[in-house]
Formats: C-alpha cells, sequence, structure tokens
C-alpha cells in the first residue's frame, strides 16, 4: 500500500510540475510531499526531478520511473475489466486521445452508443493532434487514439484507417456554395479562415499551396476548429475541414463542398494504440466499435 502511495504522489509531482500544486491535490501538505520525495530519490540512489526555480523537471531517472508507473496502471486497469468480464458486467475505463474533428459529432455518438449497453464503462476524452496524440498512447495517458494525419511513430499500431476529403466551409449564400466541387484556386478571390501550424488540415493545405502558383493568405487563423466552422455565419469566409467534423450537409446556414483531390489529397483518419499493448477488455471493445462504425460510414 505504501508503495502503490509513492507511486500515486510521484505521478501527481510529474503532472502539476510543483511538489506544492501536487500536494494541494493529495490534500497533503508540500513540506510531507517533499520528505516522501527525498525517501524514494534517497531509497533508489537517484534524483527523479531536477528543481528549478519554479516547479520541478523530471530527470532522465525519472522519466523511466514515471513510465513504469503508468504502465502499471493501465495493466490494473486491463485486469480490472477482464475480471469484471469474468462476473458478466463490463466495466472499466477508455482514455482516447483525438483530433478536434472527432469531438463535435462523432465521438459523442460513439460513446453514448457504447455506454447505452455498458453504463459502468467510464471515459475521458483528450484534444490531443497528431504527434501528441501519438504521445498520449506511448506514455499510457490514452488507450486508443484518433488521429487526422498522424506522424506515425514506430510504436503506432494503426487498427483502421479512412480517407477524410479536405471540404471548403462556407454560407448558403457564398458565391461558391453553388459548386458541387472546387479547385483550390477557385478560393484565392475570397478571404480564408485557416487552422493554424500542426494540425493535419493545415498540413495537407500547405503542402498543397506549396505546389501551386498561387497563395492563400489567412484573414484569421486559430486553433479551435469549432470557431472557424462558425465564422462563416458572420462574414463571407471560406474556412476548410472534413467531413467527420461536419453537421449533416446544408444544415444550419453552413454548406461544405469536397476540394478536388488532384488540389488536395484526402487526409488520413487513423484509428491506433501502442504496438504490442493488450488493451483493457472495455477500450478493445469501444475500439473494435470505432472501427466497425469508420468502415460503414467511409471506408
Amino acid at each position: 500500500m505504501k508503495r502503490t502511495l509513492n507511486l500515486r504522489y510521484l505521478d501527481a509531482i510529474a503532472r502539476t510540475g510543483s511538489i506544492r500544486k501536487a500536494a494541494e491535490t493529495l490534500a497533503i501538505t508540500s513540506t510531507a510531499l517533499n520528505r516522501r520525495l527525498l525517501a524514494m530519490e534517497d531509497e533508489l540512489g537517484v534524483q527523479l526531478f531536477e528543481r528549478l526555480p519554479r516547479g520541478v523537471r523530471l530527470s532522465t531517472a525519472g522519466e523511466l520511473m514515471i513510465h513504469h508507473i503508468h504502465s502499471q496502471m493501465a495493466d490494473l486497469e486491463r485486469v480490472k475489466s477482464q475480471i469484471a468480464d469474468l462476473a458478466g458486467e463490463r466495466r472499466g475505463h477508455v482514455a482516447i486521445a483525438c483530433s478536434q474533428a472527432l469531438l463535435p459529432y462523432f465521438l459523442p455518438e460513439q460513446i453514448a452508443r457504447y455506454r447505452a449497453e455498458h453504463p459502468a464503462v467510464t471515459f475521458s476524452v483528450h484534444l490531443r493532434d497528431r504527434d501528441a496524440a501519438e504521445q498520449a498512447l506511448a506514455d499510457h495517458s490514452a488507450d486508443i487514439a484518433l488521429v487526422l494525419e498522424p506522424v506515425r511513430f514506430s510504436a503506432f499500431a494503426t487498427v483502421m484507417a479512412v480517407p477524410q476529403p479536405v471540404c471548403a466551409v462556407m454560407a448558403a449564400g457564398h458565391p461558391l456554395a453553388q459548386r458541387p466541387v472546387l479547385r483550390l484556386c477557385d478560393c484565392q478571390a475570397y478571404p480564408v479562415a485557416l487552422p493554424t501550424a500542426g494540425y493535419g488540415v493545415r498540413h495537407l493545405l500547405d503542402q498543397a499551396l506549396a505546389r501551386a502558383s498561387f497563395a492563400l493568405i489567412p484573414a484569421i487563423e486559430s486553433d479551435s476548429f469549432e470557431f472557424l466552422r462558425r465564422y462563416p455565419d458572420y462574414e463571407r469566409m471560406v474556412t476548410f475541414q472534413v467531413p467527420i467534423g461536419l453537421p449533416p450537409p446544408d444544415q444550419g446556414g453552413l454548406v461544405w463542398r469536397p476540394v478536388d483531390g488532384r488540389d488536395i489529397r484526402p487526409a488520413q483518419l487513423v484509428l491506433g494504440q501502442l504496438r504490442g499493448r493488450t488493451l483493457p477488455v472495455a477500450a478493445a471493445k469501444f475500439a473494435d466499435q470505432l472501427a466497425r462504425a469508420l468502415a460503414a460510414r467511409y471506408a
């Protein structure tokens, strides 16, 4: 029990980057927590955290210890889920890292569908785009990832991948709304709003524009897809998104039209997990549900 508590204390310090803040979350004094940390470091014979003017930072040894802690926590969740299945009642927790496009429509629908059958299963959903989502798999803070245009590091195991054409989003009264398919050059006559660098849609747009003989200079950039999706209601502006992040066609005064694949290749929406990891039962079953839904809708 004492060792379990010590691991929990270490995890709290690593997450907050501060002994004081970690003590507040653990409901103990910072002095007591610091004594426990010093005792653990003395027992191991290494310093787990570098002391900084403001807070602390994991040392190399500390990073190894935290990885071990997260692995233990993940294994415990898997065993608890398997035991619950033996009793005929599925329990457990599913941690998801996902791109913004999955948040407004697809994931709420899928989680509600799963919990209708298994109400004892809990979920955490964290916004993590591209490399951040994959890092969440590596440090066991996520069981599965749903990512648009992932970097795909070596330990990323793809469960399902489906194409997502990049679409231009605009108000129903916009001149381009009458065309069923757009060329990217059609958009240069109008102000555009773009995601900031680092997001999958922006990555594809930048690739396409690097080959083009024209430029799209954004009037607005934002890291919020919700903001970008709603802004054309207020100004004759074009923004870009993929279908899974959009409402049903022509609903709510907005329309979206696919950009010709000759200009922008379709994005890859990838469902993945950490290679070699055996997922807890609840997470594995939910990943199966997601894969079936993606295949039925987009494959």
